[in-house]
C-alpha cells in the first residue's frame, strides 16, 4: 500500500507546488486565528486548485461552530474535514451528515494509554491523526514540533486507518515508519523555517527522506 503524505498548514503559492511537485496526497489548510497557519477560506479556495486531480485538501479547524464550517465547506470546497478540537463522535457524524464530507479525526497521544481515546469514534472517524499532546502552555493543539514514543502504535489493529503526525521531520521520518510503520503521515512545522513559513527546500529535504526510507523498507 502506498504511504500516504500530508503537507499541512500551507499558505503560499511555492508550498502548494512543493508538495505537490513532492507526491504529496493530501495538503492542508488550517483555520484556527491563533495558529500562525491561518489563512481565509478565499486564500485557501485558490491555493487548492493546483490540488485539484492531484491530491485532496483538507480543511482543519479547532471546535468550529456550524457557521464557521459552512463558510469553509462553501468557499473552499474541501475534499475532507479534520477536526482537531474536542469534538465528540456525535459531532464528527452531525458534520459529516451537514456536508457530506469524510473526516479525519485528531487525537493527542503521549503514552500508550491514550489510545484508549480511539474507541469512542470507531465508526464515526473515517480516518485518525495521531499527534503529539502540546507542551504546556501552548495555545495550539497541533503544529508544536513535538512527537511521542511512535511504538505505541505498533499495537493498533492492523486495519485502523489513520496519519502519525507531531514532530516529524527529514531527520527522523525514517525511524517513525520503522517503529509504527503507519498508512499515512502529517507534517507542518517540521518543513518550516519559522512558525507559519513553509520552506521549499525543507519540503523537498523532507520528500527526499521519505522515499529513502521507503525504499529501504520494500528492499
Amino acid at each position: 500500500m502506498a504511504l500516504d503524505i500530508k503537507i499541512c498548514g500551507l499558505k503560499t503559492d511555492a508550498a502548494v507546488a512543493a508538495a505537490l511537485s513532492g507526491g504529496a496526497s493530501h495538503i492542508g489548510f488550517i483555520f484556527f486565528p491563533k495558529s500562525p497557519r491561518h489563512i481565509t477560506p478565499g486564500e485557501a479556495a485558490r491555493l487548492r486548485q493546483a490540488a485539484d486531480g492531484r491530491a485532496k485538501a483538507v480543511a482543519v479547524t479547532v471546535d468550529a461552530d456550524d457557521a464557521t464550517l459552512d463558510e469553509i465547506v462553501a468557499v473552499m470546497a474541501p475534499d475532507m474535514l479534520q477536526l482537531h478540537g474536542k469534538e465528540t463522535a456525535e459531532r464528527l457524524t452531525a458534520v459529516k451528515q451537514r456536508y457530506g464530507l469524510p473526516v479525519i479525526k485528531a487525537l493527542a497521544i503521549r503514552e500508550a494509554a491514550d489510545l484508549a481515546a480511539i474507541a469512542p469514534y470507531r465508526g464515526h472517524a473515517d480516518r485518525f491523526l495521531f499527534d503529539a499532546k502540546p507542551p504546556a502552555g501552548s495555545e495550539l493543539p497541533g503544529g508544536n514540533g513535538v512527537s511521542f514514543d511512535w511504538r505505541v502504535l505498533a499495537g493498533l489493529d492492523a486495519g485502523l486507518d489513520y496519519m502519525l503526525s507531531g514532530g516529524l521531520n527529514a531527520a527522523n521520518v525514517g525511524d517513525a515508519l520503522k517503529l509504527a510503520n503507519p498508512p499515512a503521515i502529517d507534517i507542518s512545522s517540521g518543513v518550516e523555517s519559522a512558525p507559519g513559513v513553509k520552506d521549499v527546500a525543507l519540503i523537498e529535504n523532507f520528500f527526499r527522506a521519505v522515499r529513502a526510507a521507503t525504499d529501504n523498507r520494500a528492499a
